[in-house]
């Protein structure tokens, strides 16, 4: 147990390392990895699981009574964003629906539950977060499949009740028994399970990552000017993302609290069930944008967190 407890705390810390370095085994082992595709999406679901297991539908309640902040950040996430990658893809890659179809996925997937990590770490609102990721992630089935019939269902076809079913599956359901088992035990598995099982969800991530990157190997062995372009969009994107999120907190004069966890939240995306939807649904070009994302989601995380801390002061938990 106390190597388990390493395990997750090493993984926690080295967080801005250990997904590229995941992703650059699964291009090295693609034969192999590529085996185990087929699992993905159960393997995700108990990511989903573990992920969740400290949220309650009370925490949800205590932040829509100050709704602003809340629909600001998914007027961000799901509005400007995503509008801001389909500009992006249709002037750099006009001729090319499946860069651009890839590049919005990676900007419609629901808001990361590794985000709730670096607030705790740096103290922001943690009810503020959770809030975000629970609402985020249960309307996932029905605001992916729909914002890509939205944004680029003119140009590729889009599986809109299959992709609909998937995320029940990987991540409506199992949210909803996480927070229920929390709700009805009154939190005591966020003290009893949670932690137990909070290796074996930084396990289950890591075999998603090397996982999916397994299809996106033949691109990334054989890189071109072309998606060294895509790349450098998908990092300015990413980029916008973290300071759109800060610049919205700052203009409503919120606490420090609330700045960290508006700029994590608003920055940072469920590659991973974007992966799966994108290895699913769409050819292996797809998946390239949504991939090339776990490159620099966690590092650009590292990067705001110095910021923030500059100009809020440190205040990191134990």
């Amino acid at each position: 147990m106390r190597f388990l407890k390493g395990f997750n705390a090493f993984v926690e810390k080295w967080m801005a390392l250990v997904t590229p370095l995941c992703l650059l085994i699964g291009v090295l082992f693609a034969a192999q990895f590529g085996r185990i595709l087929f699992l993905v999406p159960y393997v995700f679901a108990f990511m989903t699981f573990c992920g969740s297991l400290g949220s309650k539908f009370s925490d949800i309640g205590r932040v829509v009574q100050h709704p602003l902040p809340l629909f600001l950040s998914f007027f961000v996430l799901h509005l400007v964003l995503p509008l801001l990658a389909l500009a992006a893809g249709s002037l750099f890659f006009p001729q090319n629906p499946y860069i651009i179809t890839g590049m919005v996925l990676e900007f419609v997937v629901p808001s990361a539950v590794v985000s709730a990590m670096w607030v705790s770490i740096y103290r922001g609102s943690a009810p503020f977060t959770l809030s975000v990721i629970l609402i985020d992630t249960l309307l996932a089935p029905f605001c992916v499949p729909l914002s890509l019939h939205l944004f680029v269902g003119s140009n590729v076809q889009v599986d809109t009740v299959g992709m609909m079913k998937e995320l029940l599956l990987m991540v409506a359901i199992p949210a909803l028994l996480a927070m229920s088992l929390n709700q009805l035990t009154g939190g005591a598995v966020k003290q009893t399970l949670s932690p137990k099982l909070a290796p074996f969800g930084k396990l289950a991530l890591m075999m998603v990552v090397c996982a999916n990157s397994s299809k996106v190997a033949p691109f990334i062995r054989n890189m071109t000017p072309r998606l060294f372009a895509v790349a450098g969009a998908i990092l300015m994107l990413a980029i916008m993302g973290y300071a759109l999120g800060w610049v919205c907190a700052a203009l409503l004069k919120q606490k420090r609290e609330l700045v960290i966890s508006m700029t994590f939240s608003c920055g940072m995306r469920n590659i991973s069930a974007g992966a799966v939807i994108a290895a699913a649904y769409f050819p292996a070009e797809v998946m390239f944008p949504v991939m090339i994302g776990t490159l620099f989601q966690q590092v650009l995380a590292a990067c705001f967190a110095q910021l923030l801390t500059k100009r809020y002061g440190a205040q990191t938990a134990a």
